[in-house]
């Protein structure tokens, strides 16, 4: 059966939708919809796929979406396995820009508002006080109606939108070029390397995946991702070490050959170009902050 790329989201009842989602694992599908989101993580780890940005996700992740970017919160291996003291828990809102009538938005009003929704097409990650903020009004949204939630998530954009301690997501100039049809091809070759990444991963074998040559998959991947499959591997690979290097149970070496790597000086390499601090530097940064 082929799984749905765009996503349908319907609220007749509502002129927006906020959702508690608490599963056994997140949504593991790949996808993208014409709404706006709003999503925070209350419980649970992966792997974080939005555009062509790949990070780790803990409890606290909370970003700000913009219709049609393709995103994904891949929940760790662990959580497919049954094990019922693991589960997840987050809470989204989803609205289109004219959930509040046509125009609404171009008002001089809502100047301000008008250029968030605008920051938010390449996504925002949301962090410090302004997380906390954001988390803190999903949570009473889920028990708020009528005039009441739409005050709510009013005010939470308002707030967003003057807020410094948001970063974009995706690079300048990322444009979704995916189509419904290539939906289970680019699931196939997720789903695969997120089963693969600790072993060594042959491009041969991706491309067969595909159905492709290959040159033709090399092609099609960095036409699609922004970059390159060797670079979408690394970057699956440090998310994972970043994992594991904020649970203070590995050393480094130990770090560097369970997230995939074969050799210290490539895991130490590849992690500083991708996250601008040594291994030994993230984790101190990570402790200082939680400190």
């Amino acid at each position: 059966m082929r799984i749905p790329l765009r996503k349908e989201l319907n609220a007749p009842s509502a002129s927006f939708t906020t959702i508690e989602l608490e599963e056994s694992y997140f949504d593991p599908n790949w996808h993208f919809h014409p709404h706006y989101q709003l999503f925070t993580v209350i419980e649970g780890t992966g792997t974080r796929f939005i555009g062509d940005n790949i990070l780790h996700f803990e409890a606290g992740d909370t970003v700000f979406l913009g219709p049609n970017i393709p995103h994904l919160w891949r929940s760790d291996r662990a959580y497919f396995e049954g094990n019922p003291a693991l589960k997840t828990h987050g809470i989204v809102v989803y609205f289109t820009e004219d959930f509040l009538g046509e125009g609404f938005f171009d008002k001089p009003e809502m100047y301000n508002l008008r250029q968030l929704l605008i920051k938010g097409q390449r996504g925002l990650d949301i962090s410090g006080e302004s997380r906390e903020r954001v988390r803190k009004s999903l949570q009473k949204l889920v028990n708020l109606h009528d005039f009441e939630a739409v005050l709510e998530l009013l005010n939470t954009l308002h707030y967003l939108s003057s807020a410094v301690e948001v970063d974009y997501i995706t690079s300048v100039g990322y444009v979704n070029t995916h189509k419904v049809s290539e939906t289970e091809r680019m699931q196939r070759v997720y789903e695969y390397v997120m089963k693969h990444f600790k072993e060594e991963i042959r491009l041969n074998e991706v491309a067969t995946l595909a159905n492709m040559t290959e040159a033709a998959f090399c092609r099609y991947f960095k036409s699609r991702t922004n970059k390159t499959f060797s670079d979408f591997v690394s970057e699956i690979r440090i998310g994972y070490a970043c994992k594991l290097l904020v649970q203070e149970k590995y050393s480094v070496t130990q770090i560097c050959y369970e997230s995939g790597f074969n050799t210290v000086s490539n895991f130490n390499r590849q992690f500083k170009n991708l996250t601008g601090k040594s291994p030994l530097q993230y984790q101190k940064v990570y402790m200082r902050a939680e400190g």
